[in-house]
Order: C-alpha cells, then sequence, then structure tokens
C-alpha cells in the first residue's frame, strides 16, 4: 500500500505536459487583442517557426524597458495590434554595438 501512494504522489508531482502556445495566426484580431488583454503577458505563435512576448502595458516589462506597438498576422487581419512588446530604449533599432 506504502508502494502504491509513493507511486500516486511522484504522477500526481511530475513533470506537467507542455501547453501549446496560442496561435495568433488562427485567431480573430479580436480573440488575439482579448487574450493579450487577459493575460497582461504572455508568449504567442506568429507564424510557423516564430513567436512573440506580447504585452497589454510598460507593468509587464522590467524597469529598464519600454514598449513598442506590436502588430501581427491574425486570421482576419494581416496588420492586427496585439498589444505592446518590451524592448530596450537604448539599443532597439541599432546594428550593433
Amino acid at each position: 500500500m506504502r508502494r502504491l501512494a509513493l507511486g500516486l504522489l511522484c504522477l500526481a508531482v511530475g513533470p506537467a505536459a507542455a501547453q501549446p502556445r496560442p496561435d495568433v495566426t488562427a485567431m480573430t484580431c479580436a480573440d488575439a487583442q482579448a487574450l493579450v488583454a487577459r493575460a497582461g503577458a504572455i508568449v504567442v505563435t506568429t507564424g510557423p517557426a516564430t513567436y512573440t512576448r506580447a504585452v497589454r502595458d510598460i507593468g509587464f516589462c522590467v524597469v529598464e524597458k519600454s514598449t513598442q506597438p506590436d502588430y501581427e498576422r491574425t486570421r482576419d487581419v494581416p496588420n492586427c495590434f496585439i498589444g505592446y512588446r518590451c524592448v530596450d530604449p537604448f539599443t532597439e533599432g541599432r546594428d550593433g554595438p
């Protein structure tokens, strides 16, 4: 009985199954916007091999970051504003050091 209980405990606290990222290309623009607004910050799939971390506002970025609007392709809008992305205001847009 003790061995069975230990086995069940291991199953209960074992690694969780990986959950796929939400795919904004399969969502409507309104659904993608609502997802980011509800989550606050979320990593979403934006293409076959691409993803981004979208945030509701600057409160979801680290202190030294700022935000830029994040436009992604959704099912119904090719350039949908889904929220913002956190950027480094001192290096964003530069080609290198």
